[in-house]
């Protein structure tokens, strides 16, 4: 029943090219929401990929306007009535295991991120090589707002970025542009959308044409195509010495009562959604996620998402909250 459940076909491309190897998402209609059957396939596939010596280089991307929201929680909300527990902690498990290989990773990889990337999506493109976005790249961990909390190893990567910025985006589940992706090295490099097909065809050319592809020489080719931009003044990156301020507390109770008694010459337009998006979370999620992510800055990969996997079949089995039922179906 669970197969049957998570069943997806041809829903991953896997395509063979001189030198290297492409992993295409191929389910748009479902804006490439990571189902059972894909991270199997992509899991075997790039473990493969990584023991050939013929390939030099993986290429991760996405046909759709979305590169993947993550996660297919629409058949994880079918089969829950339906069958144990553990049977959604069973896909989880192989989720974290596929972005544990991609993290651990020994060929470079290029992921393409045209779209919205989200949760999911995230783990299995932020440890990449290189990470090209467009002007369509949205970047969220909007987890908390469905009764979970950032996972995929975000108590890794998001405690790697400047100051207290990653407790701001998974307390908030704020979206990030482009732009503000490089301003925090979740990104590295902008491309526009339109030079996409030409970037891969000179990678393409690039290894097809050497025995030994170094990845300053893929730098070199990429950054023919890249181009600078700017983050808009708006932007909350421009105010991370607030943000530093307000998101160091040590509770969630903490960080929200220093937004609400900033004083009103800096009521700012994100001040208020964090405000609003932190109240209408869930609390535990909030909490846990807070945790994890002090924990994470002296923890690697692998432990971060131990813990991480831990606490979600905690959430799975409604032993410390039922706030996953609850947001998802109410």
């Amino acid at each position: 029943m669970a197969h049957s459940m998570f069943s997806q076909a041809d829903q991953v491309i896997f395509q063979d090219i001189l030198g290297g190897r492409k992993v295409i998402l191929n389910a748009p209609k479902k804006l490439n929401a990571l189902g059972y059957e894909m991270i199997l396939q992509m899991f075997e596939n790039l473990q493969t990929y990584e023991m050939d010596p013929t390939v030099k280089i993986v290429v991760l991307k996405a046909y759709g306007k979305v590169f993947s929201v993550g996660g297919d929680l629409v058949a994880a909300w079918k089969i829950i009535p339906l069958a144990h527990w553990s049977v959604v902690a069973t896909y989880y498990r192989k989720v974290f295991t596929l972005d544990y290989l991609l993290a651990t990773y020994k060929k470079p990889m290029v992921a393409i991120i045209d779209g919205a990337v989200m949760g999911g999506g995230v783990g299995i493109s932020i440890h990449s090589t290189f990470r090209i976005v467009t002007e369509n790249t949205i970047f969220a961990m909007p987890e908390a707002s469905i009764g979970l909390f950032p996972d995929v190893g975000a108590s890794y990567f998001l405690s790697r970025l400047p100051g207290f910025f990653g407790e701001y985006m998974g307390l908030t589940g704020t979206r990030l542009d482009a732009a503000e992706m490089l301003a925090v090295k979740l990104g590295t490099h902008f491309v526009p959308s339109q030079k996409l097909q030409s970037l891969e065809k000179a990678l393409e050319k690039l290894v097809a044409s050497s025995n030994a592809t170094c990845l300053a020489t893929m730098s070199i080719v990429i950054n023919k195509f890249a181009q600078e931009v700017k983050v808009k003044p708006t932007s909350p990156i421009s105010r991370l010495e607030l943000i530093n301020k307000c998101f160091s507390g040590d509770s969630c109770e903490e960080i929200l009562f220093s937004l609400e008694r900033l004083p009103m010459e800096v009521k700012e337009k994100w001040i208020h959604n964090a405000i609003t998006s932190m109240k209408s979370a869930s609390p535990i999620g909030l909490k846990i996620f807070l945790r994890t992510i002090r924990e994470g800055r002296s923890k690697n990969i692998k432990q971060c998402l131990e813990t991480e996997y831990i606490a979600i079949s905690h959430f799975l089995r409604g032993t410390v909250s039922n706030d996953f039922y609850e947001f998802t179906w109410n």
